[in-house]
């Protein structure tokens, strides 16, 4: 990283120097019970997050790996040693396979998410279909999220596991939000700032007119495409500057982007893959 420009912590900062950034950290697929999960990586993960405490933890989706309860479990018995008041925490696709929704109810409430502080506001739905990997927000909850959205913070974000834009090096295209184009339409009218999801294993950062979507990578698996690595996000909030970066267990980070809200105007950086 430029030394001038470093990954920040919430409580960092002090008179006469730069202002403390609100701080989102995105952690998405986890797989807990998949032969890919690796616990050294998601032990050295929450380390990391509760060093740099954060302000809120996101977890966008695919916490287990068949929705089975021993996996769901072993999933909350990791995210139960973040210590941060504000834990987000929605369903993937992998969690709705056999009736695994029900684990999810029981050991973190509701499918949906919402939370109001510091003048930001972020609302998560669960785009999960029982048994199938495609995902959908569907018509029902567009008039709920333009609620939540409603004289919110001034800085907006959404939440869901699966991606609304398709993400390079992927391969073919599928298993995105069926219906991405209304919900893009919907999340545009309530002047949402950034998406963050999951669900492909590989980040990156979109823009699309006026709102930055951002996919996290898989935290703590071996569920890799090319030379991608086990990462999170960490995102840091000020005034009228966001900047996003890509954080590897063990490891250094790597800008992914800097926008401004105000202009749209942004700086990101091409490589989905760290520096040797």
């Amino acid at each position: 990283m430029n030394p001038e420009t470093t990954l920040s912590s919430a409580g960092d900062a002090v008179a006469g120097k730069k202002p403390k950034p609100f701080i989102i950290a995105h952690i998405s697929d986890m797989h807990a019970g998949s032969q890919y999960f690796v616990p050294n990586l998601m032990d050295r993960a929450v380390i990391e997050l509760n060093e740099l405490k954060p302000n809120v933890v996101v977890v966008t989706g695919d916490l287990t790996n068949e929705g089975f309860k021993q996996e769901y479990l072993l999933a909350k018995s990791y995210l139960d040693k973040i210590n941060c008041d504000n834990l987000m925490v929605i369903p993937g696709n992998h969690d709705a396979r056999n009736v695994g929704y029900v684990h999810f109810e029981e050991m973190f409430g509701s499918r949906q998410a919402v939370l109001h502080a510091n003048g930001i506001s972020i609302v998560g739905v669960d785009s999960s279909e029982p048994d199938l990997d495609h995902g959908t927000v569907g018509r029902h909850r567009y008039q709920w999220v333009k609620e939540q959205f409603q004289g919110a913070g001034n800085f907006r974000v959404f939440l869901l596991h699966h991606h609304l834009l398709p993400v390079p090096g992927t391969g073919r295209e599928r298993n995105m939000v069926y219906d991405a184009g209304d919900t893009l339409e919907v999340l545009q009218e309530c002047d949402v700032n950034l998406i963050l999801a999951g669900h492909k294993h590989v980040p990156h950062a979109w823009r699309l007119e006026n709102i930055f979507a951002v996919n996290a990578g898989t935290v703590c698996t071996l569920r890799l495409r090319g030379k991608v690595r086990p990462c999170y996000n960490v995102i840091e909030i000020l005034e009228d500057e966001v900047t996003i970066w890509r954080k590897y267990p063990f490891h250094d980070a790597d800008l992914i982007i800097k926008f401004v809200p105000s202009t749209v105007d942004f700086e990101k950086t091409a490589r989905t893959e760290p520096k040797p």
